[in-house]
């Protein structure tokens, strides 16, 4: 996939710019289709700011559904085409039998104390640290822990965009 030009982005018509960008958050297109409104943008800031606000505003059961869009990390089920790449260049996909029972062990902790998915912007992070920030998040409240899924969120959806749009 191809760089879109900012330029090009802020001429997109609505259903252009969602089959464009509706991806960038996981499994939910409405971030898209709300920040569309809110064009032009000036920069990539502008715009992923935009569509992080679009999260910020929505009402928590839609916050929630984002959320658990997401795949659990090291996952074998199948996943939207970004996570997959994303979780692949952290070593997720490289996971020795015992590295992989313990992510799946964490994993099923994490979802049974939330009620939602471990999310992590894993690029640039080792497996080791993964695993170690999901033990560590174990510890947190639910309202901490929500709170931090989501700034997870808005970190991968920048990644994501940048590669998507360009200057």
């Amino acid at each position: 996939m191809g760089s879109i030009p900012l330029s090009e982005v802020n001429q997109m018509d609505q259903a252009a710019f969602v089959e464009a960008l509706g991806w960038v958050f996981e499994g939910s297109p409405w971030v898209a289709e709300r920040a569309w409104a809110t064009r032009p943008w000036s920069s990539l800031e502008m715009l992923h700011q935009a569509m992080c606000k679009m999260v910020e505003a929505a009402p928590i059961a839609l916050k929630l559904a984002l959320v658990r869009a997401h795949p659990d990390l090291g996952s074998r089920a199948r996943m939207a085409e970004a996570s997959v790449q994303e979780q692949k260049g952290a070593g997720l996909d490289a996971l020795t039998a015992e590295e992989f029972d313990r992510l799946q062990r964490l994993n099923r902790f994490y979802r049974e104390k939330f009620g939602f998915p471990f999310i992590l912007a894993v690029r640039g992070k080792t497996k080791g640290e993964i695993l170690q920030a999901l033990e560590e998040r174990l510890e947190s409240d639910k309202e901490t822990e929500f709170e931090t899924a989501l700034e997870q969120i808005y970190t991968i959806a920048w990644f994501r965009l940048s590669e998507a749009v360009g200057a």
